[in-house]
C-alpha cells in the first residue's frame, strides 16, 4: 500500500512542478514585455478594453473580495500573488479606484473591469471554486470609500496590509518623489502635511467626484493613523468579513501568510512558483537613507496615541518593535 501511494503521489508532484515551470515561464515573458512595451501604450490597450467591455457590463460580474490597503505595504504582490490562483482572476488593472476617486463614473463602468459572470456559472457548474477581485490601497484611507463599498458589495470580504507606521509614511514620501510628486525634503514635507490636508476634508465632503489629489500624495501621517481609518470600515463591515495582517509578517513568511488569507477567501490552497516582490521597490526596505533622528523623533510623537488605539484595537500583535527605519 505504502508502495502504490508513493507510485501515484510522483506524478502528481512532477506534475505540479511543470505547472509550477510553466507559470513561472508566462509571468517571466509578461514582466520582459512590460520592460519593453511603453505605459503609454499598456495604458492605452488597457482604456480600449475598458470601453469594449462596458457595452457588456450587465453581463460581468462583481467582486468577491477586495484589497483595501494599505497604501507602500505590499499591496501590489499580494494581488499578483493571488492573481495567478488557478481559481481567482484580477480585475482589469490592480487598483480600479472607483470607490474613491471614480465613484461618478457609475457602477456599469466599474462593473466592466471584472470578467463575464459566465465563467462564474461555468465554474460552479463544474463544482470549482471561482472569485475575482481587485486592490486599491486608497480605499482604506478614502473616508467615502466605506459607505459606498457597504452599498453596492454588503457582503464583500477585505483585505488590510498594515505596515509599520513611520516605515510607511517614508516609504510614501519616497514613492512621492520617484514620481515627481513631491519637492520638498521629507523633513519638511512632514511638517507641512497639516497644512496641505487641512482644505482638503471639506472639500471631499462637498464633492463626490473630488480628486483630491493633495490628500492623497501628500498624507504621509494621516495615511499610517490605521485605527481611525479602520474605524470607519469596522462600522460598515463585521469583522469576519475584514483580514488585517501586519506586512511584515507577509514577508517574513509569504507561504503561511498566504494559506491565512486563503483560508479567508475559502479558496484552496496553493502557492505560486515564487512569491516574488512585485513593488517598485520592496515596501520594507527602501532605497534611500535612513531617515534623520529629527524625522524619527517628529514621527514618533505624531503616531504614538494613534500605534496605541491601534493595539487596543486589534491587539498587541500590532505592536511593531521599531518607530521607523527605511
Amino acid at each position: 500500500m505504502r508502495s502504490g501511494c508513493s507510485v501515484t503521489a510522483k506524478p502528481v508532484a512532477e506534475g505540479l512542478e511543470m505547472a509550477r515551470a510553466i507559470d513561472k515561464l508566462r509571468q517571466d515573458g509578461a514582466d520582459r514585455l512590460k520592460t519593453i512595451v511603453p505605459l503609454s501604450v499598456r495604458t492605452r490597450v488597457v482604456r480600449m478594453r475598458l470601453r469594449f467591455r462596458i457595452a457588456t457590463a450587465r453581463f460581468r460580474t462583481q467582486p468577491d473580495f477586495l484589497i483595501i490597503g494599505a497604501q507602500r505595504s505590499g499591496t501590489s504582490s499580494l494581488y499578483k500573488w493571488l492573481s495567478r490562483h488557478p481559481n481567482v482572476v484580477g480585475s482589469l488593472r490592480k487598483e480600479v479606484e472607483y470607490f474613491s476617486v471614480d465613484y461618478t463614473k457609475g457602477e456599469s463602468w466599474y462593473r466592466a473591469h471584472f470578467p463575464l459572470t459566465l465563467r462564474r456559472r461555468l465554474a460552479q457548474t463544474m463544482g470549482r471554486p471561482w472569485q475575482t477581485f481587485e486592490a486599491t490601497p486608497d480605499y482604506l484611507f478614502d473616508p467615502r470609500a466605506p459607505q459606498r463599498v457597504a452599498a453596492m458589495l454588503p457582503n464583500v470580504k477585505l483585505v488590510v496590509l498594515l505596515r509599520e507606521p513611520a516605515s510607511r509614511a517614508v516609504s510614501h514620501y519616497h514613492h512621492s518623489v520617484r514620481h515627481h510628486l513631491e519637492e520638498l525634503d521629507l523633513e519638511t514635507a512632514l511638517q507641512a502635511e497639516h497644512d496641505r490636508l487641512a482644505p482638503e476634508w471639506g472639500l471631499i465632503d462637498a464633492d463626490p467626484a473630488y480628486q483630491a489629489l493633495p490628500f492623497r500624495r501628500f498624507s504621509y501621517v494621516a495615511r499610517s493613523r490605521y485605527g481611525e481609518q479602520l474605524e470607519r470600515w469596522f462600522a460598515r463591515f463585521p469583522s469576519e468579513r475584514m483580514l488585517v495582517m501586519r506586512s511584515e509578517d507577509l514577508f517574513a513568511d509569504p507561504a503561511a501568510s498566504f494559506r491565512t488569507i486563503q483560508t479567508f477567501l475559502e479558496l484552496p490552497e496553493w502557492e505560486p512558483p515564487e512569491f516574488r516582490n512585485y513593488s517598485y521597490t520592496n515596501p520594507l526596505v527602501g532605497s534611500y537613507d535612513p531617515p534623520e533622528e529629527s524625522v524619527t523623533d517628529f514621527l514618533a510623537g505624531e503616531l504614538e496615541e494613534p500605534n496605541q488605539k491601534l493595539v487596543e484595537m486589534l491587539g498587541t500583535s500590532f505592536s511593531w518593535d521599531r518607530t521607523t527605519t527605511s
